[in-house]
């Protein structure tokens, strides 16, 4: 009996033994560092891929994110242009705590280290195929080309269904950089899409795309409503399916590798679609994004809309968390957004208190071409469905000069529609709402009014709520040493741009200038004047 009795003991201890160290060994198995992936398109405004309800563009790469993921309703980046709206993510700063950065077309300081370089200074491997930081110059203190996502890969190139649409055969690349990633290391990967960013074929999203005009619902009532406008939309269409359908084929190889279920997936634009009041500006179709987070072993709970305001600068410090990494480790200037790890863990769509939900905008310089190079400053709150802005210096022209073709406005068929209809004195509306000067505040309702048609700013009801939003903005501003809060605004101007400087006075004074994003026909006659106040 007593020997009975040891015996079961000791199969019991064994047992016990044998569980710790199963579970231990899981244990291990789940605190395996995560695989990053961050995928941008370049200009796409929120509402047009099919997870949020557009019927005339088709993304279901995007969609799957979103239902096995998370899909985030109120996302913004705080400034609407490629550049500076990429320094944010990569830093986790605002605008106005970037320096040159800030700008668009900008010398990337060296102070600013990115977390792409951070990890892959702590254990990650880092590569990037398609668009990184762009556009500007980064450069390390030697002189030499630096890396702020360390590691291209874009060797490999493919035919493209239009001439607009970039080589760069993006899942190849990245199936390429996988090969070279030793199979016990975590990576960490940026997928920058360069569509649906201009230049189009125009009618190919009908031609190619198979796509027809009766499929758009609704054009913005600030554009014309027009067939050319129409088949402009449907060529953005087009190459924004493309994107989609690169990201399908990355989640495709990240299946075959066995990686899909330990990776976070991350998918957004920089900025708005590249039409006139859309991408450069700061209204709800200019910085509004999409975004999806998918993670299959870190997100409880998938399929929830999250309906909380969440900014760009909360990308970069959500990824160091998942890392694990030790922010002493980092060596990254202090980052001012929150992670969004505690969405994952939770069940709920909303956790910010009222009180501290709210995301801020502004912006600076984008192209160059208007006088002595100066930016257009912005600074604006969006909070309890509102959007609120301020613009200093609104005697300027917002999407840049007349003379010099609007350059903060990508040159588009729908672009020469409304400068056509100017022209002609058959409407001018279309010219004041996409290039006419605003005033110095504006207040919008956006829950009721998305396309910012009716400014509220000088509304007698909605004064105690601009007081509120500007209050609330300005001391968030300070908080984060804004240089135009302390009267030191003039510093954005007086950064050089890494190309177009005096753009303005070259072209003024008979100079050829590169002006390669807009058109010809967008340059009004050195003696503009405006025919319809």
């Amino acid at each position: 009996m007593k020997t009975k009795f040891i015996y079961s003991t000791s199969i019991f201890l064994l047992l016990g033994i044998s569980c710790v160290f199963f579970l231990n060994f899981k244990k291990k198995e789940t605190e395996k560092k995560p695989n990053i992936l961050f995928c941008i398109a370049d200009d796409a405004t929120w509402k047009h891929l099919s997870a949020y309800g557009s019927k005339w563009v088709n993304t279901p790469a995007f969609d799957r994110i979103a239902n096995e993921g998370l899909l985030f309703q109120n996302a913004y980046t705080p400034n609407a242009k490629c550049g500076p709206s990429r320094a944010i993510v990569l830093t986790g700063r605002n605008t106005w705590q970037l320096e040159e950065a800030g700008n668009h077309l900008a010398f990337f300081p060296q102070k600013f280290k990115t977390y792409p370089e951070a990890l892959a200074e702590n254990g990650y491997q880092v590569g990037f195929t398609g668009k990184g930081w762009a556009p500007g110059t980064a450069l390390n203190a030697d002189g030499t080309k630096r890396e702020l996502l360390v590691k291209p890969y874009n060797k490999i190139k493919k035919e493209t269904p239009t001439k607009g649409i970039n080589a760069v055969d993006y899942v190849a690349n990245f199936r390429s950089f996988l090969k070279e990633k030793k199979s016990d290391t975590p990576f960490c990967f940026w997928y920058g899409g360069h569509e649906p960013h201009r230049f189009y074929e125009y009618g190919t999203g009908v031609s190619i795309g198979k796509k027809k005009l009766s499929q758009i619902d609704s054009v913005f009532s600030y554009w014309p409503q027009s067939d050319i406008v129409k088949n402009d939309m449907l060529d953005y269409a087009f190459e924004l399916e493309y994107f989609d359908q690169q990201l399908g084929g990355i989640l495709k190889v990240l299946e075959e590798n066995g990686e899909l279920e330990n990776t976070i997936i991350v998918v957004t634009s920089d900025n708005g679609m590249p039409f006139p009041r859309a991408k450069g500006q700061s209204y709800e179709h200019s910085n509004h994004m999409p975004l999806a987070i998918m993670w299959k072993n870190g997100i409880k709970n998938p399929g929830r809309i999250i309906e909380d305001y969440v900014s760009f600068i909360d990308i970069a410090p959500t990824f160091i968390d998942v890392s694990g990494v030790d922010s002493k480790s980092l060596k990254m200037q202090p980052i001012q957004g929150k992670s969004l790890v505690p969405y994952f863990n939770s069940d709920k769509t909303k956790l910010t208190p009222t009180k501290e939900n709210y995301v801020l905008l502004g912006q600076e310089r984008h192209d160059a071409g208007r006088p002595k190079t100066v930016g257009y400053p912005i600074r604006g709150i969006v909070k309890d469905g509102f959007l609120y802005l301020k613009n200093y210096e609104n005697d300027r022209w917002p999407a840049g000069n007349p003379e010099t073709g609007y350059t903060n406005t990508d040159g588009s068929p729908t672009k020469t529609e409304i400068l056509n209809l100017n022209r002609s004195g058959e409407n001018h509306e279309f010219w004041k709402l996409n290039f006419g000067k605003h005033p110095k505040e504006e207040l919008y309702q956006i829950t009721i009014d998305e396309e910012c048609m009716n400014n509220l700013a000088d509304d007698k009801k909605f004064q105690k709520i601009k007081k509120d939003l500007r209050k609330l903005l300005e001391s968030n501003l300070k908080k984060q040493g804004d240089p135009r809060m302390f009267g030191k605004g003039a510093i954005f101007d007086s950064y050089p741009p890494n190309n177009g400087a005096n753009l303005y006075e070259k072209y003024m004074n008979g100079e050829k200038v590169n002006t390669g994003w807009i058109n010809a026909s967008d340059f009004e006659k050195k003696d503009f004047k405006i025919k319809d106040k």
